[in-house]
C-alpha cells in the first residue's frame, strides 16, 4: 500500500489586493473631501483674542451673513430669507433648549445689520448668541 498524500489546501487570505483597494479609496476620499465642504465665502473681522471652535458641539448653529447681507444657515449654499431663517431657528430652539447660535458676519457689513439680527434671534427665544471672529494674520 502506498501512503496517501493528502494535498492540504492553503487557508490563508491574500490581503494585498484589499490593501491596494483601500489605499486607492483613501486617496480618492482625501482628494474629494475638500471639494465637498463648500461654504459661503466670508471675510471675518479679526480680533486678537479669537478662539477656535469646538466642532464636536451638537448644540451649535452657525448663521452666515455675506457681504451682500444674504443669510445662510449652517454653510448651506443657498441663501435663506430672514423670516424663514428665524422660523427654522425658533423651531430648532424649541426642540433643543441648549442651542447656541453663532453669527459669521462679513467684516464690511454695517454694525447695525449684525446687531439687528442678534436682536431678532433673541426675540425668537435664542438666549445664547455669539459672534465669530478670526485671529489676525501673524505672517504680516
Amino acid at each position: 500500500m502506498t501512503p496517501h498524500h493528502r494535498k492540504h489546501r492553503l487557508a490563508e487570505i491574500n490581503v494585498v489586493p484589499y490593501i491596494d483597494v483601500m489605499l486607492v479609496l483613501l486617496i480618492i476620499f482625501m482628494i474629494t473631501s475638500p471639494l465637498l465642504t463648500q461654504g459661503v465665502d466670508v471675510q471675518l473681522p479679526t480680533v486678537q483674542q479669537a478662539k477656535s471652535l469646538q466642532p464636536q458641539k451638537s448644540h451649535l448653529l452657525v448663521i452666515t451673513l455675506n457681504a451682500n447681507g444674504q443669510l445662510f444657515l449652517d454653510d448651506q449654499s443657498q441663501p435663506v430669507e430672514q423670516a424663514a431663517l428665524l422660523a427654522q431657528v425658533g423651531q430648532r430652539s424649541k426642540t433643543d433648549p441648549q442651542l447656541e447660535v453663532l453669527l459669521r458676519g462679513h467684516a464690511q457689513l454695517p454694525y447695525g445689520t449684525v446687531v439687528g439680527l442678534m436682536g431678532q434671534l433673541r426675540e425668537n427665544g435664542i438666549e445664547k448668541v455669539g459672534l465669530l471672529t478670526q485671529p489676525p494674520n501673524t505672517e504680516e
